[in-house]
């Protein structure tokens, strides 16, 4: 039976978006036309100077990239969510995001003078516009996930993007174990080699889901995952 949806939407590449997704709903996103790249910022939507950690998520779970069933960490020895499906299979860490001068180095200028709403996007004003909505802002910036976007590193370190796994209909989903603020664009990747400007759609669902039980494989794929779960618990002992 398919869980009944209590959100959808659809942002068009190079587009911003943010909001509050509660503990228990779960966030389907599906890339609609293949070669998507989503940056994400995470935040605990009561105290946001609580955010995403990238180096405990990676060292904690032994990757360099995330899929299912890992998690994502929070720097205060929480978890903002789990990866509980995954259909593309490998989601960027450690790249980043455009900013104005990487956007107008590769692809050229297009401002919206010129181009309406079609004008030429960068990740970071994306990410500055949404957190200003939160009372957040540039000391707020933190590493941000890449969704979709696979990057693979050669025996120099050299980092390169890999599109072999970009289709249509590749889904990821989200269960937040924490209220947390999401940030999300949809401007390309940084390495994404395509010379033209060319974003592409994601599509975003939110709907309920039950708590991970003890047995769940997100929480039993890795001891520092059964501690975040357990901590994440405690904070929201006496909060219900």
């Amino acid at each position: 039976m398919s869980p009944e949806i209590l959100y959808t939407k659809t942002l068009r590449g190079g587009a911003m978006w943010s909001n509050v997704i509660g503990r228990g709903k779960t966030l389907r996103l599906t890339d609609v036309k293949g070669g998507v790249n989503v940056g994400m910022l995470l935040y605990n939507a009561a105290h946001p100077i609580e955010r995403y950690n990238m180096p405990d998520t990676l060292k904690g779970q032994h990757i360099f990239y995330l899929t299912a069933p890992y998690c994502l960490h929070s720097d205060m020895g929480r978890l903002f969510c789990s990866i509980t499906e995954d259909t593309h299979g490998w989601h960027d860490t450690v790249c980043g995001c455009t900013d104005e001068e990487i956007v107008k180095a590769k692809y050229g200028e297009k401002n919206y003078q010129e181009a309406r709403n079609n004008f030429y996007r960068n990740a970071k004003e994306n990410f500055l516009i949404e957190l200003g909505k939160w009372g957040l802002g540039k000391k707020d910036l933190i590493p941000n996930l890449n969704l979709f976007s696979k990057i693979v590193s050669d025996e120099e370190g050299t980092l390169s993007y890999d599109a072999t796994q970009n289709k249509a209909g590749a889904h990821i989903s989200l269960r937040f174990e924490m209220d947390t603020i999401v940030v999300l664009n949809t401007c390309q990747h940084p390495l994404d080699p395509n010379p033209e400007y060319a974003p592409k759609p994601i599509k975003l669902e939110v709907f309920k889901n039950p708590p991970a039980q003890d047995d769940d494989l997100c929480r039993t794929s890795r001891p520092e995952n059964e501690r975040a779960f357990q901590n994440t618990e405690d904070y929201y002992a006496l909060r219900a």
